[in-house]
């Protein structure tokens, strides 16, 4: 069995030599064969004439030599312009591949920035260009894992910390054990449930393991039922809810889990409105899709934190977020959910102090 070499480079030069040989075999067959006849033709006799055939014999070894040397530098020719032609197109093929095939190795060992330059038009173009996005994705998949560990780390500390100070004061009597001890020290396992639980779900959503029964839903009519359930909460701010619905709006969806999503709009819209404002529910079709909106005047977004609001544990203004609640993950939820129906969801505002818009857009029926 024949073993080719290694070396892209090296295969290709022997790809050229081998086509060049096979090229200048067929020359050299074709010209043995037929030059002689074609020669006694030019000079004047035909292949079959008996002059023909006692033709001068220096006539002919001076022909055979002109036709040697003419083939052997053909030859020469060939395997020049087969090694030229070689190097050239191995180094045009083999350098960006050899390049791609070190990036790789790095990036396997973790070096997720790991960038190639690009290498023009065609193929090797838009492989290096695949590869160089597949990087950036690696980089931002790695960046987002690292602080997820660090936001569930901060997550988890103060509510232990808390559990730990009041465990060892009642341990060493310091507090004294009393209702308002105990509902403390509920409430802070209580928030350790919730973390786990959001946590667990979010998980199970980007997953796509939560079961979900996708079916046409009547889009307005669960924004209705919602805004009844909020009314109270937003009452009690003095807030108003305003839908502007149709009477009918067909989506293919979820319905708890489109819910689920527009409760988390609607729990913060109401909780960073001013009291005495307003917070708008529309939904409508466009073309293929229905749009559903939750618009509240709060604080609002700028254009960094409308393209991260979505990611986990990210808060508009950590320094409230512990007072106003949350964990930071119900909107990572809501885009992990809308996913998974086929939709997606976005932020849209007009700048800080001019509140902000939630959709989630999913499929009409």
């Amino acid at each position: 069995m024949i073993r080719l070499p290694r070396s892209l480079r090296a295969r290709l030069l022997l790809a050229n030599l081998v086509v060049a040989g096979a090229a200048l075999g067929t020359v050299v067959v074709a010209v043995s064969l037929v030059g002689p006849g074609y020669f006694a033709q030019a000079m004047g006799h035909s292949p079959t004439d008996a002059m023909g055939a006692m033709m001068d014999q220096a006539t002919l070894l001076a022909f055979d030599d002109a036709v040697r040397n003419a083939l052997v530098a053909a030859g020469v020719i060939a395997v020049i312009a087969s090694v030229v032609v070689s190097l050239a197109v191995s180094g045009a093929i083999a350098g960006p591949v050899t390049r791609l095939a070190g990036a790789a190795r790095r990036v396997a060992r973790g070096h997720y920035a790991e960038r190639v330059p690009g290498a023009g038009e065609g193929e090797l173009g838009e492989l290096a260009a695949s590869f160089n996005a597949m990087s950036a994705s690696l980089e931002a998949t790695e960046t987002r894992r690292v602080q997820l560990v660090g936001d569930v780390a901060h997550e988890l500390r103060t509510p232990l910390s808390t559990l730990d100070g009041y465990l060892e004061g009642l341990q060493d009597g310091v507090i004294t054990p009393g209702d308002e001890t105990w509902q403390l020290l509920r409430t802070e396992t209580a928030r350790l449930t919730r973390l786990v639980s959001d946590l667990q779900e979010l998980w199970r959503a980007e997953a796509r393991q939560l079961p979900l029964r996708v079916e046409p839903v009547d889009g307005a009519a669960v924004v209705r039922e919602l805004v009844a359930q909020f009314a109270p909460q937003a009452a009690a701010h003095g807030i108003r809810l305003r839908p502007e619905l149709p009477d009918r709006l067909m989506v293919r969806a979820d319905r708890d889990r489109l819910a689920q999503i527009l409760a988390n709009y609607l729990s913060n819209a109401i909780r960073y409105s001013p009291d005495g404002g307003a917070v708008t529910v529309w939904a409508r079709r466009v073309g293929e899709a229905v749009e559903l909106a939750v618009v509240d005047q709060g604080p609002g977004l700028t254009p960094e934190q409308q393209a991260q609001v979505f990611e986990r544990f990210y808060r508009v203004d950590p320094s409230r977020s512990r007072a106003l609640g949350g964990s930071g993950i119900g909107l990572a939820i809501a885009r992990a959910l809308a996913s998974a129906m086929d939709g997606h969801v976005r932020a849209e505002s007009a700048g800080p102090g001019r509140g902000a818009t939630f959709l989630v857009t999913l499929p009409a029926v």
